[in-house]
């Protein structure tokens, strides 16, 4: 089965995303959940991004990427919405990468040192009304990065929330995240 290494949204390390660590350890994959925050977590999304403000965005990012540093490089990362600052540079620079799944969020490759890599195939995941991935450049980014992966795969889902997968969250649909979690596990299945 696959290592999987998991970075956490702005909310930290919820038991929303422990429990989806937890269905992807119960398909079989090793799944790795890097707290950003030592441990902070917050009720809602602003009081994170205050956090995330006060510590450094850039700071947590490297958290995260250390944390990663440490485990085998043979890996799928995959990045919740803030989670996908970490995720997403491993991804295009870390040799060895497996794969990566980017939920909520997704940079333009260029952000990250230049094109994304060859051989490395790429899911991204995201609600075609949300506020901030469908209106805030991170759905254009992801039309662009799958368009130019020969493996990269764009799922949208109906629906306006942010953090639709994390189940400790009032933003919690499950049905969007059954299906997310049935095609990340296809995709998992395939690296």
């Amino acid at each position: 089965m696959t290592d999987i290494v998991l970075f956490h949204h702005a909310q930290g390390l919820t038991d929303g995303v422990r429990a989806l660590a937890q269905t992807l350890t119960e398909a079989g994959h090793t799944v790795h959940t890097p707290d950003s925050y030592d441990g902070h977590t917050f009720p809602d999304l602003e009081g994170g991004l205050g956090y995330a403000r006060e510590v450094g965005f850039g700071a947590v990012a490297e958290r995260g990427q250390a944390a990663a540093a440490e485990l085998p490089a043979e890996v799928v990362y995959v990045g919740i919405s803030l989670g996908v600052m970490a995720a997403q540079p491993l991804a295009q620079q870390r040799p060895g990468c497996k794969g990566a799944v980017l939920i909520e969020s997704c940079v333009p490759p260029e952000e990250f040192g230049g094109p994304w890599p060859d051989g490395v195939p790429v899911q991204v995941h995201g609600m075609d009304g949300d506020p901030i991935f469908a209106h805030e450049g991170d759905l254009d980014a992801a039309k662009a990065l799958v368009g130019s992966v020969p493996d990269g795969e764009l799922y949208l889902y109906s629906g306006d929330q942010h953090l639709f997968e994390d189940s400790s969250l009032p933003s919690y649909d499950a049905d969007a995240t059954r299906l997310l979690t049935e095609r990340v596990l296809a995709f998992l299945a395939r690296v």
